[in-house]
């Protein structure tokens, strides 16, 4: 496993079950909170600014899943250092020394915002860094933890594929209780992303909803989150994957100035168990692999 900062931190972690329940894997691509030392020395802005962008404990809050039945994989390195929830190469010129290779892309709408691969801004709009970072420094990030991050996650995906004929992608995140903008109404407590009905098979999100709507929760659909690269990278439910962003309201289960865990952090554990079991026991798996083309 690809190892950083020094010899102490594995860069991801694949958690998988004993006895596997059902297709359905989980993974926290967004609550990494080890920062590399030379990371920490670049950026203006201190610990407790950058820790913002992280969706944290979210790891914790699933990571139980694995004993349960199901993987689970979490990243521990920061989004703000590198964002596998985007493009291999969506890189902004503007915070580089040195050239971009030509099939870098500078246009998306995450570049624009500062929030391509290697991040310019943290969740809120502000600069990362003092000065501009070497090219070399962000293609290697990219080498060495985005890569091999996907390939992992790729072979587990296709792991299941094999075991099951489907697969269920359970993209975990957690939304600061309030956006930007004080016109934007009040956050659910869910928010449940499908690509707008791209990404998963219909029954999929609306298990989701129907499950943790019984458990209290308000629920959101694809506003403000639709879901990143990875649940339109890999949701493709012609060829039976299944991809769903769960964007959870950090309110409910965490202080989110002291970023420390909330007095209903255990329940929330025990809903996502619960919600693991609804779509383990429930979810017709069988009708869920590649479509298969109709006799002439």
């Amino acid at each position: 496993m690809t190892r950083f900062d020094g010899e102490t931190s594995p860069a991801f972690e694949i958690v998988e079950p004993a006895e596997w329940r059902a297709p359905v894997i989980f993974n926290s691509p967004h609550s990494g909170s080890t920062y590399p030392d030379d990371f920490l020395a670049a950026s203006r802005i201190d610990l407790p600014t950058l820790r913002r962008s992280e969706d944290s404990f979210m790891d914790e809050l699933i990571g139980h899943l694995s004993d349960r039945g199901f993987p689970t994989v979490r990243v521990n390195f920061p989004r703000s250092y590198v964002d596998v929830n985007r493009e291999p190469y969506e890189l902004d010129p503007r915070m580089f020394t040195g050239r971009l290779p030509s099939f870098a892309n500078t246009r998306s709408m995450r570049v624009a915002g500062g929030l391509g691969t290697i991040p310019r801004v943290v969740g809120d709009g502000q600069e990362i860094y003092r000065d501009r970072i070497l090219v070399d420094d962000a293609l290697g990030r990219i080498e060495t933890l985005y890569k091999p991050y996907h390939r992992a996650l790729r072979r587990l995906i296709n792991k299941v594929h094999q075991m099951f004929g489907t697969v269920v992608l359970v993209d975990c995140h957690s939304m600061p209780s309030v956006g930007v903008s004080r016109d934007e109404p009040r956050r659910p407590d869910v928010v449940i992303g499908d690509r707008y009905g791209t990404s998963c098979t219909p029954l999929l999100p609306d298990r989701v909803e129907e499950t943790m709507t019984g458990l209290g929760y308000s629920i959101g659909r694809n506003k403000p989150y639709a879901g990143g690269f990875i649940t339109e990278h890999y949701g493709n439910p012609a060829s039976g994957l299944h991809a769903v962003q769960l964007e959870l309201n950090r309110a409910i289960y965490m202080d989110e100035r002291r970023r420390e865990r909330g007095p209903r952090f255990a329940q929330v554990a025990s809903d996502f168990a619960v919600l693991a079991d609804v779509l383990a026991t429930t979810i017709p798996f069988g009708d869920l692999g590649p479509f298969q083309a109709a006799a002439e």
